[in-house]
């Protein structure tokens, strides 16, 4: 059995104003992750832990912002909040299966 290739970006735009990183995959999704949910649920260790049953709850980021992307080989960018948060790496898998789905046209 051959697994699916993971939807690939080709355009990450960050809106400060609405706190909101919009990718595009080249499904044609434009996929939108809001800071808070990309904070709260960062691939780091700090908050996913080294097993499941280490991850914590992240509470009081509802206005946290990210402040630079930097990418991360061609496979992630690692996000800068302004709250000091930079250790998680967030590969295009990752955002792809954080992000809700579209609503439907």
């Amino acid at each position: 059995m051959t697994s699916q290739p993971s939807p690939w970006p080709t355009d990450i735009t960050y809106k400060k104003s609405e706190r909101i990183l919009y990718v595009t995959f080249d499904t044609g999704e434009t996929r939108a992750l809001p800071a808070t949910l990309l904070r709260t649920e960062s691939p780091s260790a700090e908050v996913q832990g080294h097993h499941p049953s280490q991850k914590i709850t992240v509470t009081g980021k509802e206005n946290v912002a990210i402040t630079r992307i930097e990418p991360v080989g061609n496979y992630a960018v690692r996000l800068i909040f302004d709250d000091g948060h930079q250790t998680g790496l967030y590969t295009w898998d990752f955002l792809y299966k954080l992000s809700p789905l579209p609503p439907a046209a």
